[in-house]
């Protein structure tokens, strides 16, 4: 599947409820809809909500660890009302990918957890254990199980010529005590040995979204993520809408710092920005006003005026360093060279670098933690 959609500008208008305005919500999972074996708190009354409004409720996650199925009975524990045709995994993306390269029946090396194992089932291939099985693939994904002897048998099979998957790249992930390793910390440990690079389906590649837009039949799908590298710029990868929301990796600081593949079309506390309307930044020279808050950057300094709701003001605030950040270079004041006949050419004063830009003031003027 391809698309020839272009994402809406970041911090985009929305005269009506995202829950109405978007016919499907692509919520990543870790960090916006639970964090370990806990939900995130209020969000799943604001998921049933939003459902009731006529929203289809997707749960898209580059965990690959669980079978969608299991991953819908820990959803349904917090009374959701949800099945696994409702959830898309990354191991499903590149089982997917897989089967696009190799016939029915073709063995694949799985490093990782049930997940990978029900994933290849679901697109008719042999999940095997070994590289002895000569497989013309290896497919990688996160799972706690995963050892030295599963990454380095791994390797052997990749450098035999075996095909190399992995579901993604994150880092980390967000468990209750905090970020812990991610399946992109395992990916390379395995890169280290071999001479390739493996092909990728979760975000912020598109084959994850594209297979989630496809599998949930959306027309107007609004992608719900914290992480600005994976959620955020898979959003923009594939041309759709984007609500980044503050219950996860990413804060403030990041948004501000964030490249322009990486900037939400809209920003909220959390799952509850669904059932609102999202106000517009209007520009006039170089203040930046959304509803009653106006931001301006000073000296390379956020400076925050007015009143309201907090994320209007952070609105205010990310389109002022945005526009701070990406101003073309000035022009630097010609000066004569002392004793030469003519004056050399000035190099442009270059802007202010993304995240030299300070913020903590203008946060806590709006009522946002600095």
């Amino acid at each position: 599947m391809s698309t020839t959609r272009e994402s809406p500008a970041p911090l985009s208008a929305c005269d009506e409820p995202l829950a109405t305005a978007y016919d499907v919500a692509l919520l990543d999972l870790d960090g916006v809809v639970y964090v370990g074996p806990d939900p995130v708190p209020e969000a799943p009354e604001n998921l049933r909500k939003a459902a009731k409004e006529g929203m289809r409720i997707g749960y898209i996650t580059n965990n690959a660890s669980r079978p969608a199925s299991v991953v819908a009975e820990h959803l349904a524990s917090f009374g959701l009302d949800v099945i696994g045709e409702d959830v898309v995994t990354s191991a499903q993306a590149a089982a997917k990918l897989i089967s696009k390269d190799f016939p029915k029946g073709s063995p694949v090396l799985v490093i990782g957890g049930e997940g990978l194992y029900a994933a290849l089932e679901e697109y008719g291939l042999e999940a095997v254990r070994s590289s002895d099985a000569n497989p013309v693939a290896v497919v990688q994904g996160f799972h706690p199980d995963v050892n030295w002897v599963m990454l380095a048998d791994g390797a052997h099979a990749i450098n035999e010529g075996a095909r190399w998957y992995a579901t993604n790249l994150d880092w980390t992930i967000p468990t209750a005590g905090g970020k812990a390793p991610g399946n992109g910390t395992l990916v390379q440990a395995v890169r280290a040995a071999v001479e390739v690079d493996p092909t990728v389906a979760g975000k912020p590649e598109p084959p994850l979204l594209e297979t989630s837009i496809e599998r949930l039949k959306a027309e107007r799908p609004l992608m719900i993520g914290d992480r600005l590298d994976s959620d955020i710029a898979g959003a923009h990868a594939v041309g759709i809408a984007s609500l980044w929301v503050a219950t996860g990796v990413n804060d403030a600081h990041d948004l501000a710092a964030a490249p322009k593949n990486q900037r939400p079309t809209y920003v909220g506390a959390g799952l509850g920005a669904l059932a609102e309307r999202h106000s517009g930044v209007t520009v006039e020279g170089s203040k930046h006003t959304c509803k009653g808050w106006t931001a301006e950057v000073v000296d390379r300094a956020v400076v925050v005026k007015g009143e309201g709701e907090p994320f209007d003001g952070l609105r205010a605030i990310l389109s002022a360093t945005w526009a701070a950040v990406d101003a073309p270079a000035k022009p630097a004041a010609k000066t004569a060279a002392k004793g030469a006949s003519r004056s050399r050419r000035p190099l442009p004063k270059p802007g202010p670098a993304p995240g030299s830009i300070k913020l903590d003031e203008a946060l806590h003027r709006v009522g946002l933690s600095g």
